[in-house]
């Protein structure tokens, strides 16, 4: 009775406070998401069925920018090459990756160590040097059309990089380490017991692979497949790099070109990201119900559980083999390439001749020349800072979800709904919104951060969220018997707890973000730009020995930061499962 008084004495807003005390912080929380995340979808539906002046006053509604997009023959084709590059990408990804991660957590195959190395320094190395890597590899004056010509004496050459089928390996490439590392992860949590039985009734280890590993593993390869589509349905830089030259176009390059028409054809623009955003929302809709119900399939029980490896006797030494070779395919080629046009005056293809005119001038000039510590400096503190946001809002939004507090759907959906944007639509959409709002950070860097906080903030979530329903809620309900608040609670019990998840959600979004370019591209300016943009102005201007050796010692840093993230990681599963 006295608390109802209480609360109508108070106003009814208050009273509603206080009935749960995580309500005002979920209440906060959600207000900064919400000013985070929804404008940028807003702004994209305003001009995608609005006319604007010269000055960007709305003047009209209409849908003409729809009825161009769909009328076009040309944004028909882009949309094709746009499926049959993220599809045929997809499957050579999950082929490399997926036949990686089973020899080496399901098989006692050697050299194992190199598929774990391969994959820690391809995600310190931002995207773009591996695609200019592979297009010196296999462009016309690489050593596989040198070789092609010096065997069979043709002027021609053996394969076009710049050509769907080079799009689609180069992003296979990209793509494959990850898959490795996210279907180890399903591999190596296999339970032996059913593989084992196949075994003593007579099949082999391919039939044994066959109908028993892969059905199991099955929705958690679909769910994967799933996902590594949506990322490459919205790709950037092989599309720009590889396609664009020959005029192979896709739904991204499609949206970056309209952003460089002198005026930009914004409304255009906002309507192609409007398709492409409805795509991956429904592509996001199967992959959630694939993922779902991978639970299913679960195979491991009790903490007694240790996964056994396929003894392949001698054929292990074809399954090292194999590790080598891809060891070398995703990793040792890019680095030598990109060590070989770093040594170089101008570039050229690999030969004898070549090697008399090997210097460090372009190293020499990184290390002396500011504008590169600049740079360096800048993607620092861009990356640095997204991470460091991203992760103190979803420590609070995470919490609050994961314990089914109030409002804490809302959070969830909110902190995920960037989820549907590819990049360049995020990037067209935020330039949308800060060309308009009163503050003036277009073309700072300030700009770029605030898009990685909205791009990154799923990624924060998921790793808040999985870490706090690794802590028993006893922890918590003892400290609220023992008097203390909730934010008490939260600082002295779910944060110490909850450090491992949050050091390697920090890392992870600070390595993915250095590797950022759709976004960055379009609103960087000649003053507040990043690596990756820096890199890919690099490229256009020529000056591909400045910007293999800028890349190399990026490279190296960023590797360490790999490690660290590698070692959290490991070491997180240590803490929980106690191995």
């Amino acid at each position: 009775m006295t608390s109802a008084v209480t609360a109508t004495r108070s106003g009814p807003l208050l009273g509603w406070l206080r009935q749960d005390p995580r309500r005002p912080i979920a209440l906060i929380v959600g207000l900064v998401l919400a000013v985070a995340m929804l404008p940028p979808m807003w702004m994209l539906i305003v001009d995608s069925v609005t006319t604007q002046n010269a000055i960007g006053e709305i003047t009209g509604m209409t849908l003409d920018h729809f009825a161009k997009l769909f009328a076009n023959k040309d944004a028909l084709r882009s949309l094709w090459n746009s499926l049959v590059f993220a599809a045929g990408s997809t499957v050579l990804s999950l082929l490399l990756g997926g036949a990686l991660a089973w020899l080496v957590e399901r098989t006692n195959a050697p050299f194992k160590v190199l598929a774990y190395l391969a994959t820690i320094i391809s995600m310190g190395t931002p995207y773009i040097l591996h695609v200019i890597a592979w297009l010196f590899l296999l462009g016309k004056v690489g050593p596989l059309n040198e070789a092609y010509r010096a065997v069979t004496g043709s002027s021609g050459i053996l394969f076009n990089v710049n050509s769907m089928a080079g799009m689609i390996l180069i992003e296979g490439f990209l793509w494959s380490p990850l898959v490795f590392l996210l279907l180890g992860a399903t591999f190596r949590a296999a339970n032996a017991d059913m593989e084992e039985a196949a075994r003593m009734s007579g099949a082999s280890v391919f039939q044994t692979l066959r109908r028993i590993s892969l059905p199991l593993a099955m929705p958690a390869i679909l769910a994967l497949a799933l996902f590594v589509f949506i990322r490459a349905i919205g790709g950037f830089e092989v599309p720009a790099l590889v396609g664009m030259p020959t005029r192979i176009y896709v739904l991204t390059t499609d949206v970056y070109e309209a952003t460089l028409k002198m005026p930009p054809d914004l409304g255009y623009a906002a309507s192609f990201s409007i398709v492409m955003v409805a795509i991956v929302a429904v592509l996001l809709y199967f992959y959630g119900r694939l993922s779902k119900n991978a639970e299913k399939y679960h195979s491991v029980t009790g903490k007694g559980y240790r996964p056994r490896p396929f003894d392949l006797g001698r054929g292990r030494w074809i399954a090292g083999a194999i590790i080598v070779v891809n060891f070398l395919i995703v990793l040792v080629l890019p680095l030598i390439t990109l060590l070989w046009m770093s040594l170089l005056p101008f570039l050229r293809g690999f030969s004898m001749a070549g090697l008399s005119s090997l210097t460090l001038k372009n190293f020499y000039t990184v290390f002396t020349v500011p504008g590169y510590l600049e740079l360096a400096l800048n993607s620092l503190c861009v990356a640095g800072g997204a991470a460091t946001a991203i992760m103190a809002i979803t420590a609070l939004a995470g919490w609050i979800a994961a314990r089914r507090g109030p409002g804490g759907w809302v959070l969830d959906q909110l902190a995920t709904l960037s989820l549907v944007f590819p990049g360049i639509c995020l990037g067209v959409a935020v330039m949308e919104v800060y060309l308009r709002v009163p503050l003036p950070i277009y073309g700072s860097l300030w700009i770029i951060a605030i898009a990685y906080v909205i791009r990154y903030m799923p990624y924060g979530m998921r790793y808040v969220y999985s870490g706090v329903l690794q802590l028993h809620k006893e922890l918590e309900e003892a400290a609220g018997v023992a008097g203390a608040t909730s934010m008490t609670t939260l600082r002295r019990i779910v944060v110490p707890l909850l450090t491992p998840a949050l050091v390697a959600g920090w890392l992870f979004i600070f390595l993915i973000a250095n590797k950022e370019l759709a976004i960055a591209v379009l609103l960087a300016s000649p003053s507040s730009k990043v690596i990756a943009v820096a890199i890919f102005d690099l490229y256009v201007n020529g000056q591909g020995g400045e910007l293999a050796a800028f890349g190399l010692i990026w490279t190296v840093l960023m590797t360490l930061i790999a490690c660290l993230f590698f070692a959290q990681m490991r070491r997180g599963s240590s803490d929980v499962y106690g191995n």
